[in-house]
């Protein structure tokens, strides 16, 4: 009966991982440890969904990390961030294997990468090996697990992903050992006004309600009355727990169902890459920035098109409008199958005749998020390209006199809790130049915590222009300082036969560290760059140098406004 009550009526079906696993024991564990995971499949993260499984090596590095099944090493990369160290391993199954924040290879590995470095003069290197280079055998050791890249602390990143697209699939799809028989728990149950027509608990603002319960039965406190007129969403923030391990993890599916029927499904099981910054859309943006909190959504703002959705009615949106009361339940799943239901009832209530039209401020402008949008102002454009907004957006802009240190106007382009999927090009005019320092110059990012992100600038006319993926504040700034570089104590002359490296720490005050470039006598010579700490790690490698000698090292760092600072210094080994 309600389908006919709504204002527009669109039923979507996505599809489902057709070619989901056959046979789900190809995989084996690819640690010889116990099985422990810190982060599941689809976790919500900064930007994007966790593409793999975070296992846990019991806090040290240096774990044996195996080949999961027989095939062949198609690619290895080296990094300052993202997976560090890490193997791709493809298989005839179909499936590729991947292997991240590795502390090292094995010895025919490492040999293979290191000479490879060598030769291109870098630390970051990612390299396809031939077909035949490096087979492997499921169970044989390939690597060591570590805390390379981007890691927050020792533990093997695994990805299990589609050869032929490289889409990363859920690898508890898969039998390997990991099991779980522990329900998701709901905390929070978030409702909101699709329209300012909405009224929920006569307030035309998101209502959030702490829920009560456990061992998968949720309910709300009988204190918390629901009313509501007009278009309504629901939103809830919850989290799953697995066997002999304290993390939150994310759930599988949730699904929101009225009056017995389904009008919302998620299910997270394969995802791409080029799709995975939806994840702005499908959570509470606005809140996850205020409070760090995830709130997921089960209806789609306009612009959402992620694939993770199965069946969507009216993009999950039920119209309130009728006076009856609705059972509402919102049911979250693990991938065990482990439910947990949060049921409760809404009194619906016909909209008002009387409600008045939306006022706009003059000062703000509608921009539909299903074109291209534009802005312009003194010393300011503003470019927004279809695509990048999820939602029709009510764009607001202010100017304030900047400091003295700025070299431009304060720029207010709307505000950061709003999320783009796409940059946008923001072009701003600088009030003064510093002559002979026009290369210096960039645009910089105000956080919210007064924090300065500087953004790569480039000059158009006598405007500086950037690609821009995020709302905020925004000036034109200079940076005219070298970075630093710290040799943690290590003095000209000193004799380091006893030591296996020496370290070096390199920072940058704004514009981030572009390149570095070591030489020990005279020769380039590889120094690991753990981008994280800051710090620089060169291993002695008595191949390269002779023990027993004095040396020459220089060091030379270069930030990203072209302001380089060199060590140079001696020593014995």
């Amino acid at each position: 009966m309600f389908l006919s009550r709504f204002l527009f009526i669109s039923i979507l079906f996505f599809n489902t991982l057709n070619d989901s696993p056959k046979d789900k024991s190809i995989f084996i564990s690819p640690v010889k440890i116990p099985l422990l995971l810190s982060s599941n499949f689809g976790e919500l993260r900064f930007d994007h969904f966790h593409s793999g499984l975070d296992i846990k090596t019991q806090g040290v590095t240096g774990k044996e990390v195996v080949a999961s099944a027989s095939g062949f090493i198609y690619r290895i990369t080296v990094s300052p961030g993202g997976f560090g160290k890490a193997l791709y391993v493809r298989h005839p199954s179909g499936f590729s294997t991947v292997y991240g924040h590795l502390e090292r290879f094995t010895p025919e590995i490492e040999a293979y990468v290191v000479a490879r470095q060598y030769e291109k003069k870098s630390f970051l290197v990612t390299l396809f090996p031939e077909r035949d280079k490096f087979p492997v055998k499921q169970g044989a050791v390939i690597a060591y697990s570590g805390n390379s890249g981007s890691s927050g602390g020792p533990h093997l990143h695994y990805e299990i992903r589609k050869s032929e697209s490289e889409m990363p699939v859920n690898p508890l799809l898969f039998d390997f050992g990991s099991g779980d028989n522990i329900e998701p728990v709901i905390e929070k149950l978030v409702i909101y006004p699709v329209n300012h027509l909405t009224i929920i608990n006569n307030q035309n603002t998101p209502k959030v309600i702490n829920v009560s319960g456990d061992h998968g039965n949720y309910y709300i406190p009988s204190e918390n009355e629901i009313n509501i007129s007009g278009f309504a969403g629901f939103g809830i923030k919850s989290f799953d727990l697995l066997n002999d391990s304290y993390n939150k993890c994310e759930v599988y599916s949730i699904e929101l169902a009225i009056d017995s029927m389904t009008i919302f499904k998620y299910i997270m099981d394969s995802f791409s890459f080029s799709e995975s910054r939806y994840i702005n859309s499908h959570i509470d943006y606005e809140t996850y920035m205020k409070e760090d909190t995830y709130i997921e959504r089960t209806f789609l703002l306009p612009g959402d098109k992620l694939s993770v959705y199965r069946k969507v009615v009216n993009r999950g949106i039920f119209n309130f409008n009728e006076d009856k009361t609705h059972n509402v339940e919102i049911t979250v799943t693990d991938i065990h199958n482990n439910s947990s239901s949060l049921s409760f009832k809404i009194k619906a209530h016909p909209s008002k005749s009387n409600a008045v039209a939306e006022t706009i401020d003059e000062n703000v402008k509608v921009m539909p998020f299903n074109k291209s949008n534009k802005f312009d102002a003194d010393d300011i454009s503003v470019s927004i390209p279809q695509g990048a907004l999820y939602d029709n957006l009510n764009f607001s802009y202010k100017k304030s006199p900047g400091t003295k240190e700025m070299l431009s106007d304060l720029h207010t382009v709307h505000n950061r809790f709003t999320p783009l999927h796409k940059a946008y090009t923001l072009s701003i005019k600088p009030t003064k130049i510093l002559a002979g320092k026009e290369s210096k110059m960039l645009i910089v990012l105000l956080n919210g915590e007064q924090r300065r992100i500087a953004i790569n600038s480039n000059w158009s006319d006598e405007y500086l222009r950037a690609e821009v993926l995020s709302f905020g504040r925004f000036y034109i700034g200079i940076d005219t300082v070298p970075p630093t570089i710290s040799a943690n104590g290590l003095v000209s002359g000193a004799n380091l036969s006893e030591k296996s490296e020496m370290k070096f720490r390199i920072t940058d005050d704004l514009s981030g560290i572009e390149s570095y470039e070591p030489y020990i006598d005279g020769k380039w010579a590889l120094f690991e760059y753990d981008q994280k700490n800051s710090l620089l790690i060169y291993k002695f490698d008595e191949k390269r140098i002779t023990r027993g000698t004095k040396h020459n090292l220089t060091l030379t760092v270069t930030d990203n406004r072209g302001n380089a600072n060199s060590l140079k210094n001696e020593f014995i080994w």
